[in-house]
């Protein structure tokens, strides 16, 4: 089984929504999402991630139709549970939909949806979806009460939250090893219900070996590292390095 590649690109509008906040649909607005959508397929990606938020900080409604019609990679909506999200994602018709939380307050999502404790809230909206033909993803802490609440609620995939592993560094070694026995744990309970496992958040060129550890991974979601790393290289080379880096991962937990 191939690890497949996600490219998140909301950075490339968070750059652009810099300098063009009020005067996105101008000219010289730049750089543009539909180009990296472009590059991100040159360099390897197999899907694109897109988070349009509450506050429009990044992803604008319009760029998400823009790419949707831009390419033929599946598109993965990130979204907070809202009746505007909601309405959004039924107009687009993403292949897949990721339900995250999300706050006014933080400045990227940092950490996952309390599924078992929005469990009446979440699953009105997981099933209007899938009758529309979206696959729901629960982006979830690496707890395995989350990943059976997501199971139970009828979602096809788990992607389970790596910040905590990710920023999990220099003195703290046994914290990183301590989250990299969570992620396994819930890997493999997800993998043992019948969950694409999936995960994302945090993940980069130098930590990314060590998540090979972590079993029965479908799907890494990928996006700040890339879009830091194509300022020096270009972002079609910056997904390609990170696809080669994907290349040694084994299904079963093996580092090679």
């Amino acid at each position: 089984m191939n690890l497949l590649l996600g490219v998140n690109i909301d950075h490339i509008a968070t750059l652009r929504q810099a300098r063009y906040a009020l005067l996105p649909d101008s000219p010289n607005a730049e750089p543009s999402v539909i180009d990296a959508v472009a590059d991100a397929e040159l360099g390897g990606a197999d899907s694109i991630t897109i988070h349009v938020r509450g506050d429009r900080r990044h992803m604008q409604e319009a760029d998400a139709y823009r790419i949707k019609e831009a390419t033929e990679l599946p598109i993965n909506l990130e979204m907070g549970n809202s009746e505007e999200m909601i309405d959004i994602a039924l107009k687009l018709k993403p292949k897949f939909i990721c339900l995250v939380p999300e706050t006014r307050e933080e400045v990227t999502t940092e950490g996952g949806l309390d599924v078992v404790g929005l469990y009446a809230d979440l699953e009105p909206t997981v099933k209007r979806l899938q009758a529309a033909g979206m696959e729901i993803s629960m982006f979830i802490d690496p707890d395995i009460e989350q990943v059976e609440a997501s199971a139970r609620m009828g979602a096809e995939m788990v992607e389970l939250h790596t910040g905590c592993f990710a920023n999990a560094v220099g003195g703290e070694a046994s914290k990183r090893v301590e989250e990299l026995d969570r992620l396994k744990a819930a890997a493999e309970r997800g993998h043992e219900i019948g969950l694409q496992v999936n995960a994302g958040h945090g993940i980069n060129y130098e930590n990314i070996h060590e998540l090979y550890a972590v079993p029965y991974l479908k799907e890494l979601n990928i996006g700040h590292t890339i879009v830091a790393r194509s300022v020096r290289v270009g972002f079609t080379q910056a997904v390609s390095e990170i696809r080669e880096l994907m290349e040694g991962y084994d299904p079963e937990g093996v580092v090679v």
